[in-house]
């Protein structure tokens, strides 16, 4: 399915490995022009490469900058400064139990997860008005419709970021203006290791042991591929994906228990 977005220009945040990587991956797929910013530069050095190896007839920029940090944003804007599409990614703020947690620990999880977003999208979302298309997918976490209690500081930072695009997404629609949030429940990528590694330790069971009773948790019974989730980014970032706005794509595997 070709989904239009052909010489598009995309600003894709932590796409040096993960979901990220995949998102940034899918979009270069469909001839979009993609700038990748993620914080690693040796990892984000070998997506890129990688990327062009796949599609050659793409340009594909490196930013390495910490994308929640004023100057990171600042570094990415500058490389790519009239976005069509922009992907937001930060990584989760670590698992624990909110008795230990502080006021700056919250203040620094709203800060990468609920205000960067935020930033990104003011810094951008009115070029996209006047050139009358924009695509803006926030990847958040399944968390902000099925909490889990050992990512307390996610849950609440991710589930403010979706009141806000509630609200500002109807907003920008009739422009053609989408702006979306994807959900990702268990995928097979670094994250879902670390949280394994801790629900390990207070169990006495090994890392292994704790994924692979997840994955069977799953109605699938595994965990997700990163490329799925890459495919799903694409699409509603597509130019006829521009009748969906304000939506919470989850994508676990049917985890989820309910109707709506």
């Amino acid at each position: 399915m070709d989904m239009g977005i052909a010489g598009r220009k995309a600003l894709v945040c932590g796409a040096s490995k993960g979901l990220g990587r995949a998102c940034a991956i899918s979009l270069a797929g469909e001839g979009v022009h993609v700038t990748l910013v993620a914080r690693g530069k040796d990892a984000l050095a070998a997506t890129a490469a990688e990327i062009r190896k796949m599609y050659p007839k793409v340009s594909v920029t490196e930013v390495a900058e910490d994308i929640t940090t004023p100057a990171g944003r600042e570094a990415a804007l500058k490389a790519c400064p009239a976005p069509d599409i922009v992907v937001t990614n930060a990584g989760g703020p670590p698992p624990g139990d909110f008795r230990n947690w502080n006021r700056d620990d919250w203040l620094k999880a709203i800060d990468a997860n609920m205000l960067t977003p935020i930033e990104l999208i003011k810094a951008t979302v009115d070029g996209m008005i006047e050139r009358r298309f924009g695509r803006i997918v926030n990847i958040t976490s399944a968390a902000v419709k099925s909490p889990i209690e050992v990512l307390g500081l996610s849950n609440g930072a991710r589930a403010g970021l979706t009141g806000f695009i509630a609200g500002l997404s109807r907003k920008t629609v009739r422009s053609n203006v989408t702006i979306n949030n994807l959900l990702p429940g268990p995928f097979n990528t670094d994250r879902i290791r670390g949280v394994a590694a801790t629900q390990a330790k207070g169990s006495g069971k090994t890392i292994e042991e704790v994924l692979e009773a997840r994955a069977k948790e799953n109605p699938s019974g595994r965990f997700g591929d990163p490329e799925e989730f890459g495919i799903a980014c694409a699409f509603l970032c597509g130019a006829k994906a521009g009748f969906i706005t304000g939506q919470n794509l989850l994508m676990d595997g049917g985890a989820f228990p309910g109707t709506m």
